[in-house]
């Protein structure tokens, strides 16, 4: 595994006082992961998550298109939708909003949203998700999330009381850091290492 960024004079006490430093700091020792483990990584998580929905069936399940070097999953969503669960993707529709879900399975015609990530071209099928799976930047022992900053998911989970939350990311982004006013810790973490409640 490659060694971690080096965070210059800014000691990991530090770090975990400042969120953006934190973020900063697991993003880059993110990126530069091997790309092997990360694939190895990544099956072990997909391992877990298949478990998951086998044992708990929920009838919707909001996945994500990976970006910043997060856990690729895409390789298992097929089989979770195989199993009757209809999935669907996240939707930044407008900012500072919460986000919208819309439903999809491959195969679908895409178009890339603003933020350069696929979305289905079709944009009047929605739903609300029964669980839903959001990628960590980082996360505490206690199940809350680091993410990137831009609160889209603070401001979804409060509209969304009845849905499991699936954080998910690597083990090693594990840290120690104070939630935020507004952060909901996940129902679950998700990691190579296992799930988490």
């Amino acid at each position: 595994m490659t060694q971690p960024p080096q965070s210059g004079h800014t000691s990991l006490a530090e770090l975990h006082q400042n969120r953006s430093a934190l973020r900063r700091y697991l993003l880059d020792y993110r990126r530069q992961l091997d790309a092997a483990v990360r694939q190895q990584w990544d099956a072990q998580i997909a391992d877990h998550l298949l478990a998951w929905c086998r044992q708990e069936k929920p009838a919707s399940l909001a996945v994500y298109w990976p970006i910043q070097a997060e856990p690729d999953l895409r390789f298992c969503y097929a089989a979770i939708a195989a199993m009757g669960i209809q999935l669907a993707l996240p939707w930044v529709s407008a900012k500072d909003t919460p986000l919208r879900f819309l439903t999809w399975r491959e195969g679908d015609a895409m178009l890339t949203d603003d933020y350069g990530i696929p979305l289905p071209a079709q944009r009047n099928h929605l739903l609300t998700p029964a669980a839903l799976l959001i990628p960590c930047v980082g996360f505490n022992t206690a199940r809350y999330r680091l993410g990137y900053g831009g609160g889209y998911y603070d401001r979804t989970l409060p509209g969304l009381p009845d849905a499991v939350s699936l954080g998910i990311a690597y083990q090693c982004a594990c840290a120690d850091f104070a939630p935020g006013e507004h952060d909901i810790p996940m129902t679950h973490i998700m990691t190579e290492a296992g799930c988490f409640a």
